[in-house]
C-alpha cells in the first residue's frame, strides 16, 4: 500500500496537469502528442506507468510479484487458478495502461479546435508530480533492501523462496513476459492514435463499454424501487402523519376562534345571553308541565 500510494498519486495529479493543460477535457481520444507541450508531466507521468506495470526496479515490481508469487503457493490445483487469475491481472494492467499513457502523449494530436497550445503546468502542480515520480522508484528500493525498524508495522519483513507449484523466478519471469506483451500490444494498437468517435462493437466490446450492464441494473434493482419507496414515504408522511397532526391543530385552532367570539367584553351581550338561557330554561320546564315533553 506504501508503494502503490505514490505511483497512483503521481498518476492521479499527473491526470490533473493534463486536463489543465487541456481545458479541463477527460476524452483521451482527443489527446495525443502531449508529450512535446508537457514535458514534466510526461516524464513523471512515465514513471507512474512504468511503476504500476511492475517494471523492475520501480516500486510496483517489488509490491507485485510477492502477491503473484503468493497466489501460487496454495499447494493444490487452485494454485494454477487464482496464479493464471494474478498473471492475467498483470497483463491486463500493463495493456490497459500503455493504452492510457500512448493515447495521452504519444501518437497524431487529435485535439479539439478550442485547444492550440496545450501548455505545462505551474510549479505548485509540477513539483509534487517530481517528488512523488522521486518515491515511486525510491520505495521500490526501500522494499528491496531490508525494512527499516521503524517501518516495520508498515511494510513487513521480506520474506525468503516461494515454494509453490512454480518458483518464485518462475513466476516473475512469467509475470514480466505478460506484462511485456500486454504492453507492447497496446502500443502497436494505440500508437497512431484512435477514432475520435465511439465505434460500431459487437457484444462484449459494447457491454464493456456499458460497464457490464451494472449501471442498468443497479438503477432497476436498487435506485428506482428505492425512489419509489422514498417517494412513497415521503407522501405518507405529507399527508397521513403530517396531515393527522395539521389537521387537529387546525380543528383545536378553528374551535377556539369560533369560541373565542364569544368573549365580546360587553355587559348587554353577556345579558343577553343569560336572558337568552333563562327563557330557555322557563320554556323547557313549561312544556314539561303542560305535557309536552315526556
Amino acid at each position: 500500500l506504501l508503494a502503490h500510494g505514490f505511483f497512483k498519486a503521481n498518476m492521479f495529479l499527473g491526470a490533473g496537469s493534463v486536463m489543465h493543460g487541456m481545458k479541463d477535457q477527460t476524452d483521451i481520444r482527443r489527446f495525443g502528442a502531449l508529450s512535446k507541450h508537457m514535458r514534466i508531466t510526461w516524464i513523471t507521468f512515465a514513471t507512474g506507468w512504468l511503476a504500476i506495470i511492475g517494471i523492475p526496479p520501480l516500486s510496483g515490481y517489488f509490491s507485485k510479484e510477492p502477491i503473484i508469487a503468493a497466489a501460487f503457493e496454495r499447494g493444490d490445483w487452485t494454485s494454477w487458478l487464482y496464479g493464471g487469475a494474478a498473471l492475467l491481472g498483470a497483463g491486463l494492467t500493463a495493456f490497459y495502461m500503455t493504452r492510457l499513457f500512448v493515447l495521452t502523449f504519444h501518437g497524431p494530436k487529435r485535439w479539439t479546435e478550442d485547444i492550440e497550445h496545450p501548455h505545462e503546468s505551474p510549479p505548485l502542480m509540477t513539483v509534487p508530480l517530481i517528488l512523488l515520480a522521486i518515491g515511486s522508484v525510491a520505495a521500490g528500493a526501500l522494499m528491496a533492501s531490508s525494512v527499516p525498524e521503524w517501518l516495520t508495522p508498515v511494510l513487513p519483513e521480506a520474506e525468503g523462496e516461494a515454494h509453490g507449484v512454480l518458483s518464485h523466478t518462475a513466476v516473475t519471469i512469467l509475470s514480466i513476459l505478460l506484462t511485456v506483451l500486454g504492453a507492447g500490444l497496446a502500443w502497436v494498437l494505440f500508437r497512431n492514435g484512435t477514432a475520435t468517435e465511439p465505434q460500431p462493437a459487437g457484444v462484449l466490446v459494447t457491454a464493456a463499454r456499458k460497464n457490464l450492464y451494472t449501471d442498468a441494473f443497479n438503477e432497476a434493482v436498487f435506485e428506482k424501487p428505492g425512489i419509489f419507496l422514498t417517494r412513497a414515504l415521503v407522501f405518507l408522511d405529507n399527508r397521513g402523519v403530517d396531515g393527522v397532526v395539521n389537521g387537529l391543530a387546525a380543528a383545536v385552532g378553528g374551535g377556539s376562534g369560533r369560541l373565542r367570539r364569544l368573549q365580546t367584553g360587553f355587559v348587554r351581550s353577556y345579558a343577553m345571553s343569560v336572558l337568552t338561557g333563562a327563557v330557555l330554561v322557563v320554556a323547557a320546564f313549561l312544556a314539561l308541565e303542560m305535557g309536552w315533553l315526556t
